[in-house]
């Protein structure tokens, strides 16, 4: 294979072998490979439709580009750094392979609006692959819940004891934010899902381009409507990594309730062997090591979003050779959401409840007082008065280190003479979160209620 650069032509001197291999991508752009071909493909066939190549050319052509891409695969093909990226090296084996008819396929297009369309195919694809991976989280946390519908455990607020709740609930909580997250990955491929192929360099081309048919063959729902921004637009990258980071963020408070309610102070949960490590001097440690990744990586893709955030934030228009440094975050951002998605699918069904730990931690803090003051309310004593009421209540039981539930009825009535014998069943843990019988509250027949609900909206969502 010839390393001859395609513009050679106007040049009269060697380019610096460290600038060569200073501007080089191919080293982390060949994994564009399989869709560089895949467009090229399209675009030969365009161009046939269109007149401009011959039958016998466009078959010589798509039939090379499909042994190229065998070679790929088979790892036999030999990569040129002096070829600089993807496209030159599979141009360039493609010509040496059918002869003049390779020097032809990049008529009507420019690298600049054929690496635009790689990247979204190939994000596009990824995209499919990340909502797949959100989905199995998510069927992962409905059987969670489903199972652990009725386990109670304390809800905090700032870290504190503030009401009970289900367990189920909780990881229901989990199942919404990834709901939003597939919504948000759905939202950034119908923005991205436009053709830059045709738009060239940057101007558009003289050749009479079909780019409504290079759309379709391409699964594109319409052509890129203008050729400047076609070729220098990165916004579907920037907005794929917002939205990663969106999901990572998720994951990495997932990762601290996971740590925090594994550690001995509030064992919780129990997480599986298979995704914890021990300690190189301490061999009583299980070190909650997936989570604390996941949690750390979560940093490493915020990097990424402010990366391509400046990387574009003075390009002028249309492409600049700032733009293959979009490649690397982009790539890296896919590859850890999809490793952090798919420990986190495997990792939440292994684990197992301690309810008896989550019972006790729920009857400390008085978990309860805010279903006295509701109780009193019902009494038809105003709200701020029975808040009161109870933080008396609350105070006398600290000054006696136990419970509201703890509490006679007659120590009760001296806060308050219309409390009665129900009370206790309001001050029951049960009691509490059975009480918040309403859509998107924590009582046992809401939280089975949302499970069915979302098993049918997935369902439905195909």
């Amino acid at each position: 294979m010839s390393d001859k650069r395609l513009w050679a032509g106007r040049f009269n001197q060697p380019t610096d072998a460290f600038v060569e291999a200073f501007t080089a991508s191919v080293e982390f752009d060949q994994r564009l490979a399989a869709y560089d071909i895949q467009g090229s493909i399209a675009h030969a066939r365009m161009l046939e439709k269109q007149q401009i190549l011959a039958r016998d050319e466009c078959d010589s052509i798509v039939a090379g580009l499909q042994r190229i891409q065998q070679q790929i695969e088979a790892g036999t093909f030999s990569w040129s750094v002096g070829l600089e990226d993807v496209h030159m090296n599979i141009e360039a084996v493609l010509t040496d392979d059918i002869g003049v008819a390779g020097k032809k396929l990049h008529t009507g297009r420019s690298r600049n609006d054929q690496v635009a369309t790689d990247v979204r195919l190939w994000l596009r694809d990824e995209i499919r692959g990340i909502q797949a991976e959100i989905r199995r989280f998510q069927l992962a946390l409905l059987d969670i819940a489903e199972r652990e519908s009725d386990t109670i455990l304390p809800g905090f607020t700032h870290l504190q004891t503030a009401q009970p709740i289900t367990f189920g609930h909780h990881m229901m909580a989990w199942f919404e934010m990834l709901k939003r997250d597939h919504g948000r990955m759905q939202d950034c491929m119908q923005r991205m899902n436009e053709l830059p192929l045709g738009a060239a360099a940057l101007a558009g081309t003289t050749y009479p381009m079909d780019r409504h048919h290079t759309a379709a063959l391409l699964a594109f729902d319409r052509p890129a409507a203008n050729s400047l921004d076609a070729v220098s637009d990165r916004d579907f990258a920037i907005e794929f990594t917002a939205a990663a980071s969106i999901l990572m963020m998720h994951l990495s408070r997932m990762s601290e309730e996971l740590i925090i309610w594994s550690s001995a102070q509030f064992g919780f949960v129990t997480l599986s062997d298979s995704f914890c490590t021990g300690s190189s001097i301490m061999p009583q440690k299980k070190n909650p090591d997936v989570p604390e990744l996941v949690r750390g990586k979560s940093g490493r893709v915020f990097g990424h979003l402010m990366a391509l955030l400046t990387l574009m934030k003075g390009q002028p228009l249309a492409y600049n050779k700032d733009n293959q440094e979009d490649k690397e975050p982009l790539f890296d951002t896919v590859d850890n959401v999809k490793g952090s998605l798919k420990v986190f699918a495997d990792m939440v069904p292994a684990i197992t409840c301690n309810k008896t730990a989550m019972r006790e931690a729920t009857l400390k803090g008085f978990a309860t007082a805010t279903d006295l003051a509701d109780y009193l309310v019902g009494k038809n004593i105003p709200f701020r008065d029975a808040h009161e009421v109870v933080g008396k209540s609350v105070a006398y039981c600290v000054d006696r280190n136990c419970d509201l539930a703890d509490l006679s009825l007659e120590e009760l009535q001296q806060f308050n003479d219309r409390i009665e014998d129900d009370v206790f069943a309001v001050l029951s843990l049960e009691g509490s979160v059975a009480a918040r019988n309403h859509v998107g509250g924590t009582a046992p027949e809401q939280v089975r209620k949302a499970i069915e609900q979302a098993r049918l909206d997935i369902r439905k969502a195909g």
